[in-house]
């Protein structure tokens, strides 16, 4: 009897160590062998320096692409620009309309132009090289505050129509929602980097009509934004228009023209690239804000719910 007893313990301990595969118990053992996520886990991954490797290789790639098509440009396309479409504009310029007749059209080509979804690029360009900085700025900033007016008020009259639309596009209208939200300057300072961000302003002055945005703040703030890009243009006409007579007229550069120019066309560039840079970020940071205080308000109206819920139902 004590060996038969000895043999009973000795099989249930035998029995504990080995479980039967269809028990319970073998479904909650944790088993020591690897399993598929471990192995997965053991299995050697693939290194890093390739895919670091491919990224340069096509960095080098988009460069050398990049660089061909810019000298293919100044090659073929900036001759034929110049040939083509600058000097004929220039001299019918200076034979067709006078001075004010041409500066009534540059107003209305500005005003204009952004209600069609039509860039109003050149006409900024051609009123720096033809009106220099004093009156070119006069005419530019006269012009896009008009074109900056009307598609608001036409705006208004479509209201239902541009809400409908933005909601086919949620991510534009989570970004012109910024500049409808806090007080008189709030709204003043989004206009304003709206209007220097790389955002297309066309499609801004219809979308700015389906938020709380008030008329003073995005007049003001489209005015102050406008005026770097008005700078920006007028220079870039002029210089197109100084290469254009050293190309085709007797006009020589001197060392002093040189340097003014060159120095002049890195301080636009950098001044152009920063402000974007920072309109860009300074747009992103009020948008994670907002995000943030929206995710808040709604966590704590969740905890307001949770608190009125009896103690069974929590």
């Amino acid at each position: 009897m004590p060996d038969s007893s000895k043999d009973l313990d000795k099989h249930d301990a035998d029995s504990m160590q080995h479980p039967r595969e269809g028990s319970e118990y073998v479904r909650l053992v944790v088993s020591n062998e690897p399993t598929a996520d471990g192995m997965n886990v053991l299995l050697p991954r693939s290194p890093t320096r390739s895919k670091t490797f491919s990224w340069w290789i096509k960095a080098f790639v988009c460069c050398i692409f990049i660089m061909i098509l810019i000298l293919v440009f100044f090659k073929w396309g900036v001759p034929f620009l110049f040939e083509k479409v600058l000097i004929p504009i220039m001299q019918w310029e200076a034979t067709a309309f006078g001075r004010p007749v041409l500066a009534v059209v540059l107003v209305t080509s500005l005003a204009v132009f952004p209600v069609f979804f039509i860039p109003s690029g050149p006409s900024m360009w051609l009123a720096g090289m033809i009106f220099g900085y004093d009156l070119g700025f006069l005419i530019i900033m006269v012009g896009t505050t008009i074109g900056m007016v009307l598609p608001y008020l036409v705006g208004l009259l479509f209201h239902e129509r541009i809400h409908h639309w933005l909601k086919k596009w949620p991510q534009t209208a989570a970004v012109v929602r910024l500049a409808g939200g806090g007080d008189w300057f709030h709204q003043f300072k989004v206009v304003a980097l709206f209007r220097v961000s790389p955002f297309p302003y066309t499609i801004f002055n219809y979308a700015v009509v389906v938020t709380s945005m008030k008329f003073w703040p995005y007049l003001c703030g489209s005015i102050t934004g406008m005026i770097p890009e008005a700078f920006i243009y007028i220079y870039s006409g002029r210089l197109i228009r100084t290469l254009a007579d050293v190309r085709y007229g007797n006009h020589h550069f001197t060392t002093v023209e040189i340097v003014y120019n060159v120095v002049s066309f890195i301080i636009a560039i950098i001044t152009t690239v920063a402000f974007t840079v920072y309109a860009k970020r300074a747009l992103n940071t009020l948008g994670n804000r907002e995000s943030n205080v929206e995710d808040g308000s709604a966590s704590y109206q969740g905890s307001l719910e949770m608190e009125k819920l009896p103690d069974e139902k929590r």
